[in-house]
């Protein structure tokens, strides 16, 4: 996310509500228009590899701007541009702005100052509190498929504040478990409990992933029709309508963009029915503003993801909570989990709760390499050898443990979760010898280190602890508010989380690094960019062999205001 310099004390340009009420009501004004309303989100529909452009008009100079764009079936990749208009020719201007139309005529072919781009399926936004007067244009394309996608802009983001806000702690999190039902809570919005909007809550369950939007799950489900516009008598339908109704577009549709519609029955349609996902595969279920929710009729053993959404039911503009997934109960036959030879098994335990695993070498063997890591809270973890105990510690992080081997022996392992809530672990035990481990190898301290003395305006400097083995590290920095504290971190880390769970403009480097010293192996790096005065989150990642990565301690800093 961009902001501009801190706005100047004056008052705030608004726009004309009346004006902006009356344009609301008349949908007909945005249906496949490519101008942009002031405080209203709007549906679009894109074709692979065909951009679509869309403008709105700053009047005034020093006017606050936001311009937040949604994803829905595929990542996006999005440029805003202010465009400069030429100067007029005829010295016969009449003071009067010229129509809309007339300005993006005049702006075709030029490139404009480019003020943002991004590409991925975030939620991403452009923000700038002092924006200058002018034509404003928005460049949208989709490389990997046909997608549609929600634009919302306005020029009094503080006023308007369509989305709902998300509480401190914005995490689903899974408070029971059984064979067939899961238990969810979550903290409600301050947007219904403290400024007394109208919210709901939309709870989406499916057996993939999950969704950082609303309309991402609509789009999976391919059920809700209700942003198809009928089109007036003797109007082209486009072909987007013939998609939604069943109907997929052959290799070289749409070319042309003025198909008729005889047309486009006839020649460029193919009657392909599109087979709509069962409903049990993803599941919608708006609950009103309770903020706990017990999803039931799952299958035992099966894991699920889920996603919250808070709507405001006034503009139907929602905002996602941090999803989960949880996997559900076995069978009561089936109390243990299998563990295979060299292979990582993924394990879930709710809070306080207790989960067994079972490994049973089919060859004689030596010794057993157990490895666990703790994705989030500590764990405890249990040993029993043939009934006898072996191991009793407390995990945190990636350990590593050699356990002496004995013919024919089974080991029974059991984790028990944190009291602070549901724990998430990869587990892995092997008795081949040598080779190279699927996790990568860590000091004894994974802190990240700052220098105080180092700091100035715009850099920090850092150091962190290597090994003797030769391992990719990646550094990732976000900025945070100043009121972000240890809490806030250690909410968010969650070990397990890769760097693909990163926004690429978060990455500052990655470089390799070992030493055949311990006593030596220390990397530094300054990170530079920065801006005064500024908090930031810091996290690097290291990544094994295998592609397993490990993040260190979040390290949180702050730059020197004054330089």
């Amino acid at each position: 996310m961009l902001s501009s310099m801190p706005l100047p004390q004056h008052k705030l340009p608004t726009r004309d509500e009346g004006l902006f009420q009356m344009q609301i009501r008349d949908k007909a004004l945005f249906h496949d228009s490519s101008v942009l309303p002031d405080g209203a989100e709007i549906s679009g529909y894109l074709f692979r590899d065909t951009p679509k452009r869309y403008y709105f008009v700053v009047e005034e100079d020093n006017t606050p701007l936001l311009v937040t764009l949604t994803p829905c079936d595929a990542p996006l990749e999005w440029r805003l541009t202010l465009q400069e208009l030429p100067e007029d020719r005829s010295g016969e201007g009449s003071g009067e702005p010229e129509p809309l139309e007339q300005q993006k005529q005049q702006v075709t072919g030029n490139e404009g100052t480019e003020l943002f781009t991004y590409k991925g399926n975030d939620v991403e936004s452009f923000i700038s509190t002092s924006s200058p007067s002018g034509l404003y244009q928005l460049e949208i394309i989709s490389t990997e498929k046909d997608s549609n996608f929600k634009i919302y802009s306005t020029t009094t983001p503080e006023s308007d504040q369509p989305y709902p806000e998300l509480p401190y702690d914005p995490r689903v999190d899974v408070t029971a478990l059984g064979r067939t039902t899961v238990t969810l809570a979550w903290k409600p919005t301050p947007t219904g409990s403290i400024m007394g909007q109208p919210i709901q809550y939309c709870v989406v369950i499916n057996k993939e992933h999950n969704f950082k939007s609303i309309c991402a799950a609509e789009a999976k489900m391919s059920l809700d029709d209700s942003f198809m516009i009928a089109p007036k008598p003797g109007q082209d339908f486009s072909p987007f309508d013939f998609v939604h109704f069943g109907f997929v577009p052959s290799e070289n549709d749409f070319k042309d963009r003025s198909l008729t519609t005889n047309r486009a029955l006839s020649n460029k349609m193919s009657r392909t029915y599109i087979p709509k996902p069962k409903v049990a595969d993803i599941q919608k279920i708006c609950i009103g503003n309770k903020n706990i929710f017990t999803v039931t009729d799952l299958k035992p053993d099966m894991q699920y993801y889920f996603d919250v959404f808070a709507v405001n039911t006034g503009t139907n503009m929602s905002t996602a909570y941090v999803g989960t997934f949880a996997r559900t109960k076995e069978e009561a036959k089936q109390k243990t989990v299998e563990l295979k030879d060299g292979k990582v098994t993924d394990v879930f335990i709710k809070r306080k709760g207790s989960k067994f695993l079972r490994f049973a070498p089919v060859s004689s063997h030596q010794r057993v390499t157990l490895f666990i890591h703790a994705c989030l809270d500590e764990v405890q973890v249990q040993v029993r050898r043939d009934g006898k105990l072996v191991l009793s510690q407390n995990v945190e992080g990636v350990r590593q443990f050699q356990l002496r081997g004995k013919p024919k022996a089974k080991y029974l392992i059991r984790l028990r979760g944190s009291r602070k809530g549901a724990s998430t672990l990869k587990v892995l035990a092997s008795t081949r010898a040598g080779g190279k481990q699927p996790f990568p190898a860590l000091p004894e301290d994974t802190r990240i280190k700052a220098f105080d003395k180092l700091r100035t305006c715009s850099s920090v400097t850092v150091a962190w602890l290597g090994t003797q083995e030769r391992n990719k590290y990646c550094v990732y920095r976000r900025e945070v508010s100043e009121s972000y504290g240890e809490e806030h971190r250690r909410r968010e880390q969650n070990q397990c989380a890769g760097p693909e769970s990163r926004r690429k403009s978060e990455k500052v480097l990655c470089k390799y690094f070992h030493s055949a010293n311990l006593q030596k192996a220390v990397t530094t790096e300054t990170i530079t960019g920065l801006e005064a005065g500024k908090s930031y989150l810091l996290d690097v990642y290291v990544v094994g062999h295998s592609g397993h990565s490990v993040k260190y301690q979040s390290k949180l800093v702050k730059t020197r205001k004054y330089c």
